[in-house]
């Protein structure tokens, strides 16, 4: 399986997805990961993600300490400050300078058992080192398959014990609610999600030697759906 950075369109998705997030979305970001006031639409996405990441959670240990952990794809850090209460050794990478910028200014020095290294990086980038476990919340579904299997590909050969990741799932609603989204004052900025069959995606991903799909999970919340897949090393 070929690395990520030479699948056809992913260093060109990713500069896209690095512009977006730093020059058109980040002050909406930053308003809708934090307990600001946002409108309806805003807070169904809001309680979306939020049931995402407890989701996301409870799949990994109570107890961190002594697990490294990859938060591939932090935003604003919210999951990777969770993490570290619990004892990890958080990694947190993201391709958007102003969102770790963000989480830094959230999180500077906070009293926890575990410690943050946050970074601004290429998620598949193998200079990050190895892990027992890897979550990517939302930071894959901007990709297409071919990219998605590349990553996960990458991110396997350097952990230990579990990937996490979530993809948009292909239903009718989000088809409909994508559709409604393009008619949006400058939606055509925003780097589109790309839809796929859990089937297919659990096809590309068996190719990774070594590794299982175990727990999954739909998270719908208004206009956010995404769904996440854990994989686990065999034996």
């Amino acid at each position: 399986m070929m690395s990520a950075g030479h699948v056809p369109g992913y260093a060109a998705q990713r500069e896209r997805l690095e512009h977006y997030f730093d020059r058109t979305a980040r002050h909406a970001w930053e308003q809708l990961t934090s307990d600001a006031p946002v409108g309806r639409v805003r807070r169904t996405v809001r309680a979306g993600r939020d049931a995402m990441r407890a989701t996301i959670l409870d799949w990994l240990p109570a107890d961190m300490h002594g697990v490294r952990l990859l938060d591939a794809g932090c935003g604003t850090g919210a999951l990777s400050v969770e993490a570290a209460h619990r004892g990890a050794d958080v990694t947190a990478v993201d391709v958007a300078s102003g969102l770790v910028n963000v989480a830094r200014d959230r999180a500077p020095g906070f009293a926890a058992p575990g410690r943050i290294d946050w970074r601004v990086a290429d998620m598949a980038d193998p200079s990050l080192g190895e892990f027992d476990h890897v979550v990517a919340m939302d930071s894959l579904i901007h990709y297409p398959l071919d990219a998605i299997a590349a990553v996960v590909a990458s991110l396997a050969s350097r952990t230990r014990r579990s990937i996490i990741l979530t993809f948009a799932p292909r239903t009718p609603a989000l088809a409909a609610m994508h559709a409604v989204g393009r008619l949006f004052p400058n939606a055509k900025r925003a780097p589109g999600l790309e839809p796929m069959a859990e089937q297919a995606l659990r096809g590309a991903l068996s190719t990774v030697r070594g590794w299982d799909a175990g727990r999954t999970q739909r998270i719908s919340s208004g206009f956010y759906t995404s769904q996440a897949l854990e994989l686990v090393r065999r034996g």
